[in-house]
């Protein structure tokens, strides 16, 4: 596990690229069977990636978190983008196919990380922050029907199509964690695609200071990048983040990018509050 320590904004707007990368972008997520996590001091919050190849993973706390488990003080939410999978929780098979996710609330003990072709692997992305309760187990069905009890697919009005091609921002917002749809005790997260010839992502941007977020790139051909700004928005600075890349956005920084081609990303964020409306919008004509 990864440490990486808090950022002020008045010393981020003099930092240079190689800085700004060190201190908030984040590569080589998935590597075949090992789980790459990051432990951000902003928040508390945690996440990763998990590629099981040829060997089931177990998901273990490690010596950072001073835990008899994982999740024994935490709440993880998972998305999986790469090929279909099954996660084992404390004796419980679920079947995590491509763009499934799953939520595991405080307590549960055991998880081991699977996929089902060894030539097509699963890629589980995690989040994870802080808990003080425990909510059910929930698994969230982006395009199928539900089957179990802890099955939850996303709800309507939690799956929204934005945006145009005139403003090139045409895309699908699918909320998969968040209240009312999955119960938690801070995290959220939600998995955006970008249509063909649309590339903005945030635009108009904001920030919140009640919470921070992680962004996930991904759907990108090797040589494709997202331009992702970031910064106070009188102080904006950018970061190239490519496929499968993450980038850690503190809550006073905006969180906006621009691709060289359409993609998809995951946002996760953990902090005070889930009011997802809760956040500071910044005019296109107040950004520097």
């Amino acid at each position: 596990m990864e440490l990486r320590t808090a950022s002020s904004p008045r010393d981020a707007k003099y930092y240079d690229t190689k800085r700004l990368r060190e201190e908030f972008l984040v590569s080589d997520l998935f590597v075949p069977d090992e789980i790459r996590l990051i432990y951000s001091h902003i928040d508390r919050i945690i996440f990763g990636g998990a590629m099981p190849v040829n060997e089931a993973l177990k998901l273990e706390a490690g010596d950072e978190l001073r835990a008899k488990y994982f999740l024994e003080r935490r709440e993880l939410g998972i998305i999986n983008i790469g090929g279909d999978g099954v996660i084992k929780a404390d004796g419980v098979d679920y079947e995590i196919d491509a763009r499934d996710g799953l939520y595991l609330g405080k307590g549960t003990k055991d998880i081991e990380f699977l996929s089902k072709d060894a030539a097509n692997p699963a890629k589980f992305y995690m989040c994870s922050g802080p808990a003080h309760m425990t909510y059910p187990t929930k698994r969230i069905l982006k395009d199928k029907k539900a089957e179990f009890d802890y099955d939850v697919e996303i709800l309507p009005e939690n799956k929204k199509e934005l945006g145009s091609l005139e403003d090139s921002n045409h895309r699908t917002i699918n909320k998969y964690i968040l209240p009312g749809q999955v119960e938690t005790c801070q995290l959220e997260m939600g998995l955006t695609h970008l249509e063909p010839g649309s590339v903005w992502n945030t635009m108009p941007c904001h920030t919140h200071d009640r919470r921070m977020e992680v962004y996930l790139y991904f759907d990108m051909p090797e040589d494709a990048f997202v331009m992702h700004f970031m910064g106070e928005p009188d102080e904006t600075r950018h970061v190239v983040v490519r496929n499968e890349e993450a980038i850690i956005s503190p809550s006073w920084s905006i969180h906006s990018g621009s691709g060289s081609r359409n993609y998809s990303f995951i946002w996760g964020m953990v902090g005070e509050n889930q009011d997802f409306d809760d956040m500071d919008d910044v005019a296109m004509q107040d950004l520097r």
